[in-house]
C-alpha cells in the first residue's frame, strides 16, 4: 500500500500507536521491532483491542484482516510522518537540539508562543528516530507552530531527523560533553549537533543563536540567523541581573523574573524569549508566562520535604550540565548537600570525567557529598576523600545511608543520569 493511501487511513483514524498497552480506539498500530521485542506478534491483539489497522512487516500476517504489509514498519512510520508534515499548510516547525537544556527550552518556547498561537510540542522525551515521527503525527491541521525536540548520540542522526521534520527554524542550545562515546569526543558533538545548522542553510531556514557562544556565531556566519544575548551584535539584547536563587534580567529596561536558577537556565529563557519576540508575541504576555513557568519532570524543580529544600535535577546528566549545576548550587547561602549519580555514555573518558566532578566539588567547598554508581565508585576507588564525602556502588547502599544519616535542614541538589533514577531518594528523605 502506498504512503498516500496509508495517509488517508491515518486521517480517518484517531492517531497512531506503537504499544498495544496504550492503544486507543480507532488508532493505527505500527508494529515496530527492537532488539528484544517484535511488534508484529501483537498485531492481531491490536486489532482485537480496537485498532483500525495494523501496519506490519511480517508476511505471515497477510491474511489477517486490516493488517497492512509493508517492507519496513519503522521506515513507513517515518515516511508517513514526513508526508503529514508536508501536508500541514499552516504550520511552522522549530527544531531544537543541543547537549543540555533542550527540553526546558522546548517547554519555554511552547509556553511563550502559546500566548498568541496554536502551538504543539514534543511530549516527554519523544526526540529520536521513533519519537520525532510520533511527534509530527500528533500535530493537527490547525497547529500554527510545531516545536520538535531532536536528540542524538551519533553523527548523522540530527541530519536524518531534519529530513523527516523539515524545520524552517532551529536552535542549538549548546555544545557540551554529552554522548561522547557515540559522537567520538566534544568535536564530534559539535559536528553532529550542527547538522541542524547545515539543514537550515541548505533550505534557506533561520537559526536562533546565543550571541555569546563563539562556536555558534562562527558556524552560522554565512547563513540566516537571529542573535540573542547581551552582546552589541545581538538582535535581541538582554541584561542579566542575577541567576540565583531565581533568575532576574532586563529587556529594554524592563525587569523580568523567572522561577529557575542558573546561568544555563538564563540562556534557555532568553533563547525562548527571542523566538517569541521574533514572531510578535506581546512582551507583557511573555513576562507573565515566564513568571508563571513551572519546571517539571525532575528538571530544576525546587521541592520542600520535611526539613529539606531540594533542587531536583535528576532527569539527566553529563559533565557539562553536572558542572553547571554544581557551580550554580555553590552560590546558595545555606547548609548544602550534593547527591550525585553516574553520568553515562562518556566512553573512554568516563572515569576521568567522574573524577573531575569529585575535584570540582572540593574546589567549590562542599563538605557533604554523596556519590552513587559504579562509575563514581571506580573513579574514586583510590581518591583521598574528605570527611563526609561518601561513595556508594549501588543505589540501595546510598538509600540505606541516607535513611541512617543525613544532616537536617539542608538544601540538597540531586543530579544524575536518567538511568540512575535518583528521584527515588525523595522517598527516603
Amino acid at each position: 500500500m502506498e504512503i498516500k493511501e496509508i495517509y488517508q487511513l491515518f486521517l480517518d483514524s484517531t492517531g497512531v500507536c506503537t504499544d498495544t498497552r496504550k492503544l486507543q480506539e480507532n488508532q493505527i498500530y505500527f508494529a515496530l521491532k527492537g532488539d528484544n521485542f517484535d511488534g508484529n506478534k501483537f498485531a492481531k491483539k491490536a486489532i482485537e483491542c480496537g485498532a483500525s489497522y495494523a501496519v506490519v512487516d511480517d508476511t505471515s500476517l497477510k491474511n489477517i484482516e486490516r493488517c497492512i504489509i509493508v517492507d519496513d514498519v519503522l521506515k513507513n512510520l517515518q515516511s508517513l510522518a514526513n508526508f503529514h508534515r508536508k501536508s500541514l499548510e499552516n504550520i511552522t516547525i522549530i527544531g531544537i537540539t543541543g547537549s543540555n537544556g533542550k527540553t526546558t527550552t522546548k517547554k519555554l518556547i511552547y509556553s511563550l508562543l502559546g500566548q498568541k498561537f496554536k502551538t504543539q510540542a514534543t511530549i516527554g522525551n519523544l526526540n529520536n528516530h521513533i519519537g520525532v515521527p510520533l511527534t509530527l503525527l500528533s500535530f493537527r491541521s490547525e497547529t500554527q507552530f510545531g516545536i520538535v525536540e531532536m536528540g542524538a548520540n551519533h553523527q548523522k542522526e540530527i541530519d536524518f531527523l531534519c529530513q523527516i521534520a523539515e524545520p524552517e527554524y532551529g536552535i542549538i542550545t549548546n555544545f557540551g560533553k554529552a554522548h561522547l562515546e557515540g559522537f567520538g569526543g566534544v568535536e564530534g558533538v559539535i559536528k553532529g549537533k550542527s547538522e541542524l545548522y547545515q539543514h537550515l542553510n541548505k533550505t534557506n531556514g533561520v537559526a536562533f543563536i546565543y550571541s555569546e557562544d563563539s562556536k555558534q556565531v562562527d558556524l552560522t556566519e554565512n547563513m540566516n540567523r537571529i542573535q540573542i544575548g547581551s552582546t552589541k551584535n545581538a538582535d535581541y539584547q538582554f541584561e542579566l541581573i542575577e541567576s540565583f536563587p531565581s533568575i532576574k534580567f532586563k529587556f529594554k529596561g524592563e525587569k523580568f523574573t523567572a522561577p529557575l536558577s542558573g546561568d544555563y537556565n538564563y540562556q534557555n529563557i532568553i533563547n525562548a524569549m527571542g523566538v517569541a519576540l521574533h514572531f510578535g508575541v506581546d512582551v507583557n504576555l511573555i513576562k507573565t508566562a515566564i513568571e508563571n513557568f513551572e519546571p517539571e519532570e525532575n528538571r530544576s524543580q525546587f521541592i520542600k520535604k520535611d526539613n529539606y529544600k531540594i533542587l531536583l535535577d535528576a532527569y539527566n546528566a553529563n559533565p557539562s550540565s553536572m558542572k553547571a549545576s554544581i557551580v550554580n548550587f555553590s552560590q546558595f547561602e545555606r547548609d548544602k548537600t550534593l547527591i550525585l549519580g553516574d553520568m553515562f555514555e562518556l566512553g573512554k573518558d568516563s572515569l576521568m570525567e567522574h573524577y573531575a566532578i569529585f575535584k570540582l566539588c572540593k574546589q567549590q567547598g562542599f563538605n557533604n557529598v554523596y556519590f552513587c554508581g559504579q562509575l563514581f565508585y571506580e573513579a574514586l576507588a583510590e581518591a583521598n576523600l574528605p570527611e563526609n564525602y561518601h561513595v556508594f556502588q549501588t543505589y540501595q547502599n546510598l538509600e540505606n545511608q541516607i535513611k541512617l544519616q543525613l544532616p537536617q535542614h539542608q538544601l540538597i541538589l540531586i543530579k544524575g543520569s536518567r538511568g540512575m533514577q535518583l528521584e527515588r531518594i525523595l522517598d527516603a528523605l
